[in-house]
């Protein structure tokens, strides 16, 4: 019927390019009638009424969207306290690296370096073990936290009290009289 002539020029790298293709009949066929758009198949309409049909659910399916509604409220719960920790985190870490600037640019006489080397080796491990567990047990922490910073309040009430009535006895007021020389 036609003969497809294609004319390009350059390496096989091209051929991605776009080109013109010209079609030209055979001289030997003889010559036919154009065919219409609507005998082509392609725009052909089909006979009777076709309707989509679902396939039914295996059981694999049903299993898995039965999980997946289980588990929805979870993992709902999951990610709001994902979205609730994440900025509080992101603080925390810059608050550390902040504070880690700070100390290790730290002024003249802030601290002399024996203690320095001393805290370091006191605070850092447990302290980094400590924020550690607490990614992966973050309830355990802040029991752990609650806990502990009970009892710290606790020690530091008392020592307060042990120290104020050390201070009591020892450095009076000139008018109270319990202790003068004059009054045994």
């Amino acid at each position: 019927m036609f003969k497809v002539i294609r004319r390009s020029v350059g390496p096989a790298s091209l051929s991605l390019l776009t080109f013109k293709v010209y079609a030209s009949p055979k001289r030997d066929s003889p010559h036919k009638t154009s065919v219409k758009v609507i005998e082509l198949s392609l725009y052909s309409v089909p006979k009777g009424q076709s309707k989509y049909v679902e396939e039914p659910r295996t059981q694999l399916e049903e299993n898995i969207s039965h999980l997946r509604h289980y588990c929805e409220p979870y993992t709902s719960w999951c990610q709001e306290m994902y979205s609730r920790t994440k900025p509080k985190m992101q603080s925390l870490v810059q608050w550390g690296l902040d504070s880690y600037e700070y100390l290790q640019n730290a002024p003249p006489g802030f601290f002399s370096k024996t203690w320095w080397s001393k805290i370091k080796k006191l605070v850092y491990p447990p302290g980094f073990m400590g924020l550690a567990a607490s990614l992966y047990y973050p309830q355990q922490a802040i029991v752990f936290v609650q806990v502990s910073g009970e009892k710290l309040y606790d020690w530091g009430l008392r020592g307060y009290i042990v120290i104020e009535d050390l201070w009591k006895e020892n450095f009076q007021k000139p008018g109270n009289v319990k202790n003068s020389p004059g009054n045994k």
